[in-house]
């Protein structure tokens, strides 16, 4: 079972949900942007996905905006 460490996971960042400073889970994600069957290995992007631990609001950001 794997375990939740915190200590290089979590940061505190303003939640527009909460309208506070709030902890935060962030990790970064490997995200397919294509709707396609053929060729999704071209549309993948890294994204940086934080969830506040006060509300649980998720937001994912496009790392690079090429």
């Amino acid at each position: 079972m794997a375990t939740k460490n915190s200590t290089f996971t979590e940061t505190i960042e303003e939640c527009e949900s909460c309208g506070q400073q709030t902890p935060h889970d962030v990790r970064i994600e490997i995200q397919t942007e294509s709707t396609k069957t053929e060729n999704t290995e071209f549309s993948r992007e890294p994204y940086r996905v934080t969830e506040c631990e006060e509300c649980g609001t998720t937001e994912n950001k496009r790392m690079n905006n090429a």
